[in-house]
Parts: structure tokens; C-alpha cells; sequence
């Protein structure tokens, strides 16, 4: 009998089975505003936090809400109960706080007003191979989302929110002293170009997006006075030329789209670029081995709910369509958490 072998337990089984649970605590937390308020008065106890929120559920419960985040380790605690008193651990007192740069709650309010819902149609998305989103009547996604400005502004912070560490990873990271200029195409907010011009003095920097887009760009640029080296232009990167510039970027873009536009959207970023162009993909890349980046595969997942066809994938997948479209080799940058650049050089 082998007994170096691991006792069968269901500890695993059950922690994820459960874990819409963790994940609904966290984004009521996150829309609660919860993170915010401990950054600016730490330590605080549950009952005023309770009486601060304006909540009305038993002490004992919301003792259970704050000792989950705790136990989950969003929250560090001294003291138990009436003697406990809160703060932010240091992961969320970075990413969670509102009011600093990092802030990447966007995305985890982008989740629980759109994204939970629709993934609970997870299984009729394998049975059918169709969105589960606003698409599932039959509309274009993107057009539904541009066309409501309230869905938008949700959708442009959860992008920004799942992004913004990746940008400012890769604004000091990468190496730009051979490049002047860059365009972001599908820029969103416009915070890649805002991160680069920042660390980067002497680069000017074109977030590319469609024209609903542009109102929320311009807005950003001008929070960070950097009107004279970021600018916000409007366009459609299939429909028309992505501006040309020594390096263009595409965050989360991608992914959207099936095989056939992926390699479609990589040609006209190589058309665009001068001969020692650069372009990079921004995404959750899947390792080769397809077993380590568990958000790069729920991404994936994410896309079914979300696209006609669109997938996440391997750096070897971004090989293999670079080389088709002319590229000539390529580099892959990790970023923050899951997230890498993937790069090809013209």
C-alpha cells in the first residue's frame, strides 16, 4: 500500500464549488464602496462601518460579512466581534481603494451588474456555442453596449479596471527609447497611452476608438493635463487605417474575435506600422501547457458568453498569426498577475 499517496479530500471541490459565494462577498464589498471608506478611516469598527452603509441586516450577519472578507484575506482585523476593528489589506488598500490610480474595481463592478448574471448561462453557451449576453437576442454586443451610455461607461471602467495594472507594468517595462510614437487601437479611456506618456517623456501617444468612445478619451486626457502628448481620435480599426505610429498596441482586443479577424486585425496593424514597427498584444495569454493560467482560461470562457467566436489563446497562437500576416519574430513580456504583452517585430 502506498502511503505517501494524498488522502481524497473535498476541500477542493467544495471551496469551488461554493465560490460564487466569495466572488458575490467581494462585489458587494466593491459596490458597497467598502474598500474606499476603510482606506480614508482605517480601523474602524463593523458597527460603524454597519451604520455607515446604512445596512439592516442582524449584527451577527454583517459580523459573518466582514470576518468572510477578512478570512478571505481582503481585510486584515484585530480584536473579535464588538472588539474587532478593520482595514484594508495591502492588496486592496492599492487596487481597491477609488481614489488611487491603481484602482482596478471597474472591472469587478462590470462583473457583478453584467458578467455574473450571464454567466450563470454558462451551460446553454457549451450547448449552443452562442453568446449569453445582451447578443442573445440576436444584437450586435458592441453596438448594444456603445449605444447606452450608462452601459458603456460600466463596460469602459471594467476595462480599464482589468488593464490598468497590465498598462503600467508595461509603460515601464517595456523599452521605448528607439520610439517616438505610439497608437493604442480599441484605446478605451485612453489609460495605455496616458501610462506611457507619463513614464516616457519624450513619446506621443493616439488612443484609437469608435466615436462614442471619444467624449470619455478627451475627459481622461484632460484629468491628467496631457493634452499636448495623448490624443483621442475616432475610427473603426476594420473598417478603416489604424494611425500609423512607430509602435500600436491592442489591449483585450483581440480576444474578441474569431481566428479569421484576429489575423484580419494583426494585418492592419501591420500596414500601419513603418518597417522596424512594433505591435503588442495585451492579454491574458494561456500557457502552452494550458494549465497554469486558470484566468487566461476563464477569460476564454468569458468570450463565449460574451462573442461570436472570440477565445483567449497561447503565445504560439500569436506566433503562427504574426508570421502569416509578415511579422518576423517575436517576444512575450509577462505584466502584472495572468496578463503578458505579446510582441512582433515588422
Amino acid at each position: 500500500m502506498d502511503t505517501t499517496s494524498p488522502h481524497p479530500t473535498p476541500e477542493n471541490i467544495l471551496k469551488i464549488g461554493s465560490g460564487f459565494m466569495a466572488c458575490k462577498a467581494l462585489l458587494t464589498a466593491v459596490k458597497f464602496d467598502l474598500f474606499t471608506k476603510l482606506s480614508a478611516h482605517p480601523d474602524q469598527t463593523a458597527m460603524a462601518l454597519k451604520k455607515q452603509l446604512d445596512l439592516n441586516c442582524t449584527d451577527r450577519h454583517f459580523y459573518d460579512f466582514m470576518d468572510a472578507l477578512h478570512g478571505l484575506g481582503f481585510l486584515t482585523r484585530t480584536g473579535i466581534m464588538e472588539t474587532a476593528q478593520y482595514s484594508n489589506s495591502l492588496d486592496t488598500e492599492v487596487f481597491l481603494d477609488k481614489k488611487k490610480p491603481p484602482y482596478i474595481g471597474g472591472i469587478l463592478e462590470m462583473m457583478d451588474s453584467r458578467l455574473y448574471g450571464f454567466w450563470d448561462n454558462l451551460e446553454e453557451g457549451l450547448k449552443t456555442g452562442t453568446p449569453q449576453n445582451e447578443a442573445k437576442n440576436g444584437v450586435n454586443i458592441f453596438e448594444e453596449i456603445y449605444k447606452d451610455p450608462e452601459i458603456l461607461e460600466t463596460f469602459v471602467n471594467g476595462m480599464t479596471g482589468v488593464q490598468i495594472g497590465n498598462f503600467m507594468a508595461f509603460a515601464k517595462q517595456f523599452d521605448f527609447s528607439s520610439i517616438n510614437t505610439l497608437t493604442d487601437a480599441g484605446g478605451s479611456a485612453g489609460y495605455l497611452s496616458l501610462m506611457v506618456a507619463k513614464e516616457n517623456p519624450h513619446m506621443n501617444c493616439v488612443s484609437f476608438d469608435l466615436p462614442p468612445i471619444d467624449p470619455i478619451a478627451t475627459a481622461t486626457i484632460k484629468k491628467f493635463h496631457l493634452e499636448d502628448r495623448v490624443k483621442s481620435k475616432s475610427g473603426n480599426f476594420f473598417t478603416e487605417p489604424i494611425p500609423s505610429a512607430d509602435l500600436i498596441v491592442m489591449g483585450n482586443i483581440l480576444h474578441d474575435w474569431n481566428e479569421e479577424e484576429k489575423i484580419k486585425l494583426m494585418q492592419n496593424a501591420y500596414d500601419s506600422l513603418p518597417e522596424s514597427g512594433i505591435f503588442v498584444a495585451i492579454e491574458n495569454i494561456i500557457d502552452e501547457e494550458r494549465k497554469h493560467n486558470i484566468f487566461g482560461l476563464l477569460m476564454s470562457l468569458n468570450m463565449l458568453i460574451e462573442t461570436e467566436g472570440g477565445f483567449d489563446y497561447t503565445f504560439k497562437d500569436f506566433c503562427r498569426w504574426g508570421e502569416k500576416v509578415g511579422f518576423k519574430s517575436f517576444h512575450l513580456m509577462p505584466l502584472a498577475g495572468p496578463a503578458s504583452a505579446a510582441i512582433a517585430y515588422k
